[in-house]
């Protein structure tokens, strides 16, 4: 058996407005966002239509439980939407350009169970470069332009990339930043990178990886203190690039692109991966395994009856023994679990007392 078991999938919804940041709740109910939506909402443990949570205008993706039970979220700023006619009841949905209402991309804070959203951030001064080393504060401040994807580390600071926004000619060029425990601060930490999106930390902190989507790779920074990035000094063929990272895998599936990932117990990190066969929607993705050695097994994910689930967008694990995995496919707004094999890492402050109300 696989790391997945794909022949034993339960579509848990199939109504979701491009669904994101899915995390696994003590009632078993699966929390998440939904990009096109603009709203953070809640699957019953037993599936079926969502329940909105808060509303969160932009483009909320990445989401995370922090150590005060809140819900932090990565909003990007929305797109521009295209539906493309699917042989499914659903249209696929793809994200495109930034938006004319575009107004920037934030760091947000929801209380799930009041629904209050607190706004903490939508621009950073202070910041490293290269990696590792202090430099002059931005002047102006740097704006967020698309946060896509966060991470707690063990003291409570938040690590989350920037994925940036595309317009017709041109696309930003971003980094990863962090947000320190109490908050008060906020540093660009790596600088600059091309479409960084899915983030993660290793089981023991000592490692921060990233997924370049464009670039289709994963890379990894070696860590020697929570919020603290160990210069790259090392030489040779083994040596890192400028920007601090280690490459990990290129190895990917066909000509797949990258989105979101989690890891499991034994620090193997599942990315969701989108268009196998290149920019044709018509076709499943899949989760793509990286041992921390960089071997990669790619499992294609497709629904029972052979229905279309294409891009894959992220994964959570959850259940009484960490061996349920649950997978959101953006594009055709599904939300499915699957048996795991290996047990899913539990995450800093991911034990979420929430619970869906009745």
């Amino acid at each position: 058996m696989t790391k997945l078991d794909t022949n034993n999938i339960t579509v848990l919804s199939s109504t979701l407005e491009y669904p994101e940041g899915p995390i696994h709740c003590s009632d078993g109910s699966i929390m998440l966002v939904e990009i096109k939506g603009e709203k953070l909402s809640v699957v019953a443990p037993e599936g079926g239509d969502s329940k909105t949570i808060a509303m969160l205008p932009g483009g909320p993706n990445g989401a995370a439980i922090g150590p005060d039970g809140c819900v932090y979220v990565c909003n990007d700023g929305g797109f521009e939407w295209m539906s493309i006619p699917n042989i499914n009841p659903n249209p696929i949905l793809v994200g495109g350009n930034q938006p004319n209402n575009y107004s920037g991309g934030s760091l947000q804070k929801i209380d799930p169970k009041t629904g209050d959203v607190t706004t903490l951030f939508t621009e950073c001064s202070s910041r490293e470069f290269p990696v590792g080393t202090a430099a002059p504060d931005w002047n102006p401040a740097f704006k967020l332009c698309g946060p896509d994807d966060l991470v707690f580390d063990e003291v409570g600071g938040i690590w989350f990339s920037d994925f940036g926004k595309t317009r017709e000619r041109e696309r930003d060029i971003t980094g990863v930043y962090y947000v320190s425990p109490d908050r008060s601060s906020i540093k660009q930490m790596i600088y600059p990178l091309n479409s960084p999106n899915g983030i993660a930390l290793s089981p023991d902190g000592s490692k921060l990886y990233v997924a370049l989507t464009y670039e289709r790779k994963i890379v990894y920074y070696d860590l020697s203190a929570p919020g603290v990035i160990r210069p790259n000094t090392v030489s040779g063929p083994d040596a890192g690039s400028m920007d601090g990272s280690y490459l990990l895998t290129a190895k990917l599936e066909g000509q797949a692109i990258l989105d979101s990932m989690a890891l499991d117990e034994q620090g193997n990190i599942y990315v969701a991966t989108m268009l196998p066969n290149g920019s044709n929607p018509m076709t499943n993705g899949g989760i793509s395994v990286i041992s921390p050695q960089g071997d990669v097994e790619f499992i294609p994910i497709t629904l029972p009856d052979h229905v279309f689930s294409p891009l894959p967008s992220n994964i959570c694990f959850g259940g009484p023994d960490m061996k349920t995995a649950y997978v959101t496919c953006g594009g055709a707004g599904y939300l499915l679990k699957m048996p795991a094999k290996i047990p899913g890492l539990k995450l800093n402050f991911n034990g979420s007392n929430f619970a869906l109300p009745s």
